[in-house]
C-alpha cells in the first residue's frame, strides 16, 4: 500500500515516513495534526481506511470505485468526506482526463486518496518536508492547500486548450482537413469533461466557504472563498472555450462548404463550355452520306472555328457574370476600424480650440 504520512506533534515537531502503527496512535490521540496521502486504492487500502482509521464503508467504497463521482461533501459527524476533481496531467491522452481526489477532513487529521498522480499533492508534500508550513495552521488550512493546488492546476490546461482552439480555427480557414475536424471534436469533448465537474465543484467550494461545517474555521473561510472565486473563473473560461470550439467547428464546416461550391462551380463551367462543342461534334459525327458540309474542302476548319468561337463566347459570358475571377482586380485587405482623432471628445486639438475663460 503506497502512502506518505506526516505527523505534526502538539509541540511542533514534524515527522515524516511514519509507520502504520504510528499512524493509528496519532489518529486515536486526536492531538497534533496527521496527514496521510494514499496513492492508489486496493483492498489493503480499504482495510487500512476502515479498520485502522475507522472511516465509513460507504465513503471508502467511493474511494475504491473506478467510476467517476460528482464533486460532493458528506458530513459524517466527526469528519467530512470531500470528493473533488482536477486534471490528470500524466495521462498523455488526446482528450483531457480528469483525476479524482477524495479527502477525509477531521479536526486533527487529513487523509487524501487518489488513483492518478497529482502534481499538486507532490507540491504540498514538498512544502511540508521543507518547513511544515502547510500543516502548522491546522487541518482546514492543510485541506485548503491541497484543494487550492488541485484547482490552480486546471487553469494551465484551459489556457492551452484556448490556444489550440485558435490554431484550429485558423487552420479551418486556411486549409481545412479531416484532421482539423478530429482536433475540433477532441477539443469539444475535453471542454465537456471539464464542464461536467466545474458546476458541482463550484457548489462544493461554496459550501466550504460559507461556514456550513464547524471543522472549517472562520479564519480559513476566506481562503476557501478564494478557491470558490477560482472555480467561478474556471467555469466562465470553460464556457468561453466551448463557444470557441463551436466557432471552430462552424468555421470548418463553412470552409468545406465553400471548397465544395468552388469545385462544383469549376465543374459547371467546364461542362457548360463543352456541352455545345459536344453537340456540334455529335452532329458531324453521324454517318450520313447526304451531309452538305462533308464535301466542302473548308468544312473541317469552319467547324473548328465555330467551336472555338462558341467556347470563347461561353468563357466571356461566364467572366462577365463573375463566375470567373481571373483578370479582375481584388479588393484590398480590410483595415482595422479607426476614428479620426479630431472627432474624439477630449482630443488635444479640441482642447486647444476652446475659448479662453
Amino acid at each position: 500500500m503506497p502512502f506518505n504520512a506526516y505527523y505534526l506533534s502538539p509541540a511542533g515537531d514534524l515527522r515524516g515516513g511514519i509507520s502504520t502503527e504510528e499512524i493509528r496512535h496519532a489518529f486515536e490521540s486526536k492531538e497534533g495534526l496527521l496527514w496521510v496521502d494514499v496513492a492508489g486504492t486496493t483492498a489493503d487500502d480499504a482495510e487500512f481506511l476502515t479498520q485502522t482509521l475507522g472511516f465509513h464503508h460507504l465513503a471508502v467504497e467511493d474511494c475504491l470505485s473506478t467510476k467517476i463521482h460528482h464533486p460532493k461533501i458528506d458530513d459524517y459527524g466527526g469528519y467530512l468526506f470531500i470528493v473533488l476533481h482536477g486534471i490528470d496531467h500524466a495521462a498523455g491522452a488526446d482528450i483531457v482526463e480528469t483525476a479524482e481526489l477524495a479527502l477525509f477532513l477531521g479536526p486533527s487529521f487529513v487523509v487524501s486518496v487518489h488513483r492518478a498522480p497529482l502534481y499538486s499533492i507532490d507540491d504540498v508534500a514538498r512544502l511540508v518536508e521543507d518547513d511544515g508550513r502547510p500543516m502548522r495552521r491546522g487541518a482546514d488550512f492543510l485541506a485548503y492547500a491541497l484543494i487550492d493546488g488541485l484547482v490552480d492546476n486546471v487553469l494551465p490546461t484551459i489556457d492551452r486548450m484556448s490556444e489550440v482552439a485558435e490554431e484550429l480555427e485558423e487552420e479551418a480557414i486556411s486549409s481545412p482537413h479531416r484532421s482539423t475536424l478530429q482536433g475540433v471534436m477532441q477539443l469539444k469533448r475535453s471542454a465537456l469533461r471539464i464542464h461536467r465537474i466545474t458546476a458541482p465543484q463550484r457548489e462544493t467550494m461554496n459550501r466550504l466557504a460559507r461556514r456550513e461545517f464547524h471543522i472549517v474555521s472562520e479564519e480559513a473561510q476566506i481562503f476557501y472563498r478564494d478557491v470558490y472565486d477560482h472555480m467561478v473563473r474556471i467555469e466562465d473560461l470553460v464556457q468561453s472555450l466551448r463557444d470557441s470550439a463551436d466557432n471552430a467547428l462552424a468555421t470548418y464546416l463553412s470552409a468545406v462548404a465553400i471548397q465544395q461550391n468552388e469545385t462544383m462551380r469549376v465543374l459547371s463551367i467546364v461542362a457548360a463550355i463543352f456541352m455545345p462543342l459536344t453537340l456540334v461534334a455529335g452532329i458531324y459525327g453521324m454517318n450520313f452520306e447526304n451531309m452538305p458540309e462533308l464535301g466542302w474542302s473548308w468544312g473541317y476548319f469552319a467547324v473548328l472555328g465555330f467551336m472555338g468561337a462558341v467556347a470563347a463566347a461561353a468563357v466571356w459570358w461566364f467572366w462577365a457574370r463573375r463566375w470567373i475571377s481571373a483578370g479582375r482586380g481584388r479588393v484590398s485587405r480590410i483595415r482595422p476600424f479607426a476614428v479620426e482623432d479630431a472627432k474624439l471628445v477630449g482630443h488635444l486639438d479640441q482642447v486647444e480650440d476652446l475659448p479662453d475663460r
